[in-house]
């Protein structure tokens, strides 16, 4: 497989610094190395220049450096969907979970051009369907799922094209357990599927993955967000919102092993490493294991 590595480093949607350092310890624990260890071809594509915090104002609170962001993913949508266009498989790495609106609005734009139904694996502690008018925070990290579904604000909506990038019957959500009170509304309004992580605790990882491919059997593109802390901070601690209660280490695996055999993951992004938070590269070592998992590595 040819996987082209692009970097986003960028905390300006998450209320905590340091996730911007993230694709820096992703690849300092040597995500090129041991994926080409696979067999696989790596280039590396570099980072997407995002603008301090300290440079710039927010100018509303309910959608805090929201220029930026937007620039930011429009720049990204646009690499991603040339990545695809090249036949070959981008690996994003994040930074917050707001990047996930230019990565999912890029994989989207090629599948439209293909004539490809999209699909979305959310692995996540958090549901990110906030909008501007039900964030607590105004940090919008919180908002990228709402925003692929097409709700919430038209600037985030539109990046990359203004229609909805993927449909809510072809998302499905994995290891959620934090959500905020708008959220539940949204997602039972919307249609999404949803299994938390009282759902894994009760049937298993094995059942749960494999009801979430069945539930996108129908797709032709599957597009994985995998936001770190859906992991549990014993396991990953430098993420930028850990939440206990979370995935263990081979549950974790698991997913990613899921999906290598499906083969069906079209293309993939890791968000949320924070260093400031971690210890000696814990979490950055684990997503690239995660990594080596989803494209191939077995026990056996």
């Amino acid at each position: 497989m040819n996987i082209h590595i692009l970097g986003v480093p960028m905390d300006l949607g998450a209320g905590r610094r340091g996730v911007d350092m993230g694709p820096s310890a992703i690849r300092i624990a040597g995500a090129s190395e041991k994926l080409q260890s696979l067999g696989h071809a790596i280039t590396d594509e570099g980072d997407i220049p995002v603008k301090n915090p300290e440079l710039q104002k927010v100018k509303n609170p309910k959608l805090k450096y929201l220029s930026e962001i937007v620039r930011a993913c429009t720049v990204l949508s646009g690499k991603v969907e040339k990545i695809l266009e090249g036949g070959n498989f981008p690996l994003v790495l994040g930074g917050d979970h707001s990047i996930a609106i230019g990565t999912i609005a890029g994989v989207s734009n090629y599948c439209r051009k293909k004539h490809k139904q999209l699909g979305v694996i959310w692995v996540d502690a958090h549901g990110d369907m906030n909008t501007d008018e039900t964030t607590p925070s105004g940090n919008i990290h919180g908002m990228p799922l709402a925003a692929s579904i097409g709700l919430g604000a038209l600037e985030l909506t539109s990046v990359g094209g203004d229609f909805k990038k993927v449909e809510p019957k072809n998302v499905v959500m994995i290891a959620i357990r934090d959500l905020d009170e708008g959220e539940k509304i949204i997602i039972k309004n919307s249609g999404i599927n949803i299994f938390t992580m009282e759902d894994i605790d009760k049937h298993g990882m094995a059942v749960i993955i494999t009801k979430a491919l069945q539930k996108l059997k129908d797709v032709d593109f599957i597009h994985v967000s995998f936001d770190l802390d859906a992991t549990d901070p014993s396991i990953c601690p430098g993420v930028g919102t850990p939440v206990k209660g979370g995935l263990n280490y081979r549950e974790a695996h698991l997913i990613m092993e899921s999906l290598a055999a499906s083969k069906r993951m079209n293309s993939l992004e890791i968000v949320e490493a924070n260093p400031i938070l971690d210890h000696h590269n814990q979490s950055a070592e684990f997503a690239v294991e995660l990594m080596q998992s989803g494209f191939g590595k077995k026990i056996f």
